[in-house]
This record gives C-alpha cells, sequence and structure tokens, in this order.
C-alpha cells in the first residue's frame, strides 16, 4: 500500500510520521508533496518519508491520498489533481469544513473521507473522527481508521452533521481546556504564585484528573461528589461557577463551534 500525504504542514507532518514510525508500512511506502522548498528540506531530512515537489509525479502511484492542506486552497488543489485521479484510489481529507460532496465533485470520485483530527495528535494522543462516502468499501474504511489510529484513537460516525458536532466537542475543545487551564494559571499568579509553580499546580492536576477518568468507571458527576465536602472548599468554587452558570457557558460555546463548522461546509459548498 502506497500512501500520499499532500501538506507538510503541522498536521500533514504529524500524520506522515505517525504513519511512517507504525508497523502498518514499509519504508518506501510513504509519499509526501508540499511546494514550500525550505519545508520540503526539513521532511527529507527526516528520512521518513519520500518527498516530492508536485502532485503530478505522485498521486499515480499513491491507493490512499491524505488532503492535509489549508481548506481555502482545497477548490484550486482538487481542480489540479482531479486529472491524476482514478477510480481505485481513496482520498482522506483532515481540510475543515469541505464536505463529502465537494470533495466527491472536486476529484471525480466517491471513495472520499472527511475527518476532523484534533492538536493533541502532535504527541499521539489525538481524537479523530470521520466519516465516508458510499464509494468507500468497508475494507478501505477499516484501513483508514487503522492509518488515523496511529495519531491516538479514532470514531467513525454515520454522517456529516456528526462530524461538525464533534468539531464543537474533540476538534476545538482543547482551546477550550486551555483557556480554562489559563484561568487557573492567572488566579495562582495573583495569588502569589510564580509562573512556572503555577503552570505545575495547573498542568498536574489537568493530567491527574484525566487520569482518574481514563482508569476508573466513574463519571465527572461521581469524581465531583468525592472532592466536594459540604461547606469545603471546593464546594465553594462549585457554587460561585453555578451562580455564575459557567456549564451553561461552556455548553453555548461548544455549539457555537458546532454551528460555525456547519457553516463553514455550507460557505465552501457555494464557492
Amino acid at each position: 500500500m502506497k500512501i500520499l500525504v499532500i501538506g507538510g504542514g503541522n498536521m500533514g507532518f504529524t500524520y506522515a510520521e505517525a504513519m511512517a514510525k507504525s508497523n502498518f508500512l514499509k519504508a518506501g511506502d510513504l509519499m509526501i508533496v508540499d511546494r514550500n522548498e525550505d519545508k520540503r528540506e526539513r521532511l527529507a531530512a527526516t528520512g521518513l518519508f519520500e518527498v516530492y515537489d508536485d502532485i503530478a509525479s505522485c498521486i499515480p502511484k499513491a491507493d490512499l491520498v491524505f488532503l492535509a492542506v489549508k481548506p481555502l486552497h482545497a477548490a484550486d488543489l482538487m481542480e489540479s489533481m482531479r486529472p491524476l485521479v482514478n477510480t481505485e484510489q481513496v482520498f482522506i481529507s483532515i481540510m475543515a469544513g469541505v464536505t463529502l460532496e465537494s470533495l466527491a465533485m472536486g476529484l471525480g470520485t466517491d471513495k472520499v473521507v472527511r475527518a476532523m483530527p484534533n492538536l493533541p495528535a502532535l504527541v499521539g494522543l489525538g481524537m479523530t473522527s470521520f466519516t465516508a462516502a458510499a464509494g468507500v468499501s468497508r475494507l478501505e474504511l477499516s484501513t483508514v481508521e487503522m492509518l488515523l489510529n496511529t495519531t491516538g484513537r479514532s470514531i467513525g460516525l454515520k454522517s456529516e452533521r456528526a462530524v461538525d458536532a464533534s468539531t464543537g466537542i474533540s476538534g476545538s475543545g482543547p482551546a477550550y481546556i486551555f483557556y480554562f487551564m489559563e484561568s487557573m494559571i492567572e488566579a495562582a499568579q495573583k495569588m502569589g504564585f510564580s509562573s512556572k509553580d503555577a503552570r505545575l499546580l495547573v498542568g498536574q492536576t489537568f493530567a491527574g484528573a484525566i487520569e482518574l477518568i481514563n482508569n476508573y468507571n466513574l463519571t465527572p458527576q461521581d469524581w465531583i461528589q468525592r472532592v466536594a465536602s459540604k461547606g469545603g472548599t471546593t464546594q465553594a468554587a462549585l457554587d460561585s461557577m453555578e451562580e455564575n452558570n459557567v456549564k451553561e457557558l461552556i455548553k453555548e460555546a461548544a455549539y457555537a463551534a458546532f454551528h460555525r463548522a456547519a457553516a463553514l461546509g455550507r460557505e465552501f459548498d457555494h464557492v
């Protein structure tokens, strides 16, 4: 199986590197293409991929193609790719807002998959949601899932609406957590902690909480009840959050991301 990644930016490189270091591919099975010369030199220096400067020389060799460029370049890219596409190839897009319909029309094939990764893929802890057009077989979809899992975990969804919804949860979610962490770090510094100590206090607290969630069959509410005692410090903080409607505001933020993801798809379809 020969795989091509188009785009050597952060996410394209992340997937390419993870696949190259997995046990699924042999040496020489992975190609990556990028127009930027400096970027190509850095990619070649890793020794992990065959590096190309144009799609015409590598697309015909590929069985599976990852599209990892910015969405604003999607239309031009697909127009240049279309004459090179064959009906046996499978295409996986991680371009935000580019729908399956747009991919199928742009590439001239219905073997297309739309995936939504998130930033923790950079450290092998990503969460990728994906859905596929009818032309992708079960075996092909199984291969896609296996490759996506090289950067963490993935979840196959039945509709693009679900992928848009996942954008509001896992796709954009790391930023919500960073926002919450930033607030806690600022509070710690205001209490007198140094920047270094504040970061350690908050970072380790988040890391520990995640491990508890992942290693025990308890809900977040179960853990809240274990930490909070009536009249105690934790309950005082939780009461403040409830009084300020923090939970509903977080839900509204997630829905705002969801609705924007759906709107981006509609905007691209009309380009």
